[in-house]
């Protein structure tokens, strides 16, 4: 009986620390709800992948609404987390404040704009950006419609267009950068908002061209040819390096996340952010985008912490 009140008293402590284990665990449960851009859906679902294996009570649900679908629902309160390939606009500040949201920005990757092309296009090898919006302006529908017409040396045969939808962030990124104004182009070309559509659609099509974020035609580059952009200092092709020294222009972009505040104040939702800048160098690269530099990552993690903070005083 001498022994048996020590082993007791083991056993006791033993179950006690398994039960604050248990305990802890529970309390990281939850939904974390997001929805926003097909360009940055890779790189949140490759965190959200890793995430769920270290804390699979935590339930991340991830749309692809577009950026603009995106902080439609944000704006409305019915996500946490909204994924964003352009910073928000005026008017989704607005409905955000109209509906008491508060919010804080995070960049997490660097994305280029690819242009491309058929494979067997074998008349281009670059594109300038006159060309470029010569082709997408709103002036060109119904006008400019063959490849000819772009330098008399292509072929006359009709140019087959392709590329996001209007409410893609990759759609507002290309119009502002290459037409000038965020959403404005010609309307007659084929547009999704579900990449692998414009990839089916170009590779499928000799006269094809279109665009997208870089990391699909990494994807994809055994389907596709990639154009050089010329934006003013001679062409040049996006790539890890052009794209994060800014020599790719005007096509290089940030790519974000947005936290809701009251999300923010969920112990899970403050979790995966964390993980998420943890984790974005090697996940971002590994998915094809270009990672921040790591002072901005640390940076960005600072910025979120003050964030945190200022939720709890």
């Amino acid at each position: 009986m001498k022994n048996t009140i020590p082993v007791l008293l083991i056993m006791l402590i033993i179950s006690s620390c398994g039960g604050n284990k248990t305990a802890k665990n529970s309390e990281l449960a939850g939904t974390i709800k997001i929805d926003g851009s097909s360009t940055v859906y890779p790189v949140t679902e490759a965190v959200a992948e890793e995430f769920r294996a270290v804390q699979p009570k935590i339930n991340v649900t991830i749309g692809i609404s577009g950026t603009g679908g995106g902080f439609k629902k944000f704006g409305r309160g019915e996500t946490d987390i909204s994924d964003a390939s352009r910073p928000i606009k005026q008017s989704e500040i607005d409905l955000c404040n109209e509906n008491n949201i508060k919010y804080i920005e995070l960049s997490v990757a660097y994305d280029g704009l690819a242009v491309l092309v058929n494979p067997e296009n074998d008349w281009v090898d670059h594109f300038t950006v006159d060309e470029l919006k010569k082709l997408w302006e709103p002036d060109a529908q119904g006008k400019i419609t063959k490849w000819n017409q772009i330098r008399p040396e292509w072929p006359d045969e009709e140019v087959h267009l392709f590329g996001p939808g209007v409410a893609s962030g990759t759609y507002d990124y290309f119009t502002e950068a290459i037409v000038g104004e965020s959403g404005s182009s010609r309307g007659d070309f084929t547009a999704s908002e579900d990449d692998n559509v414009l990839v089916q659609g170009i590779a499928g099509d000799k006269y094809g061209l279109g665009f997208f974020g870089l990391a699909y035609y990494e994807e994809n580059k055994d389907k596709l040819k990639i154009i050089a952009v010329d934006g003013g200092n001679g062409p040049v092709f996006p790539t890890i390096e052009t794209v994060k020294n800014g020599s790719y222009t005007p096509l290089s972009r940030p790519l974000f996340i947005y936290i809701n505040s009251v999300a923010g104040k969920r112990t899970e939702v403050q979790e995966f952010v964390r993980f998420y800048l943890d984790n974005a160098p090697a996940l971002s690269r590994e998915v094809g985008y270009i990672p921040l530099e790591n002072t901005a990552y640390q940076a960005e993690k600072e910025k979120f912490e003050s964030f945190v903070s200022r939720l709890n005083e």
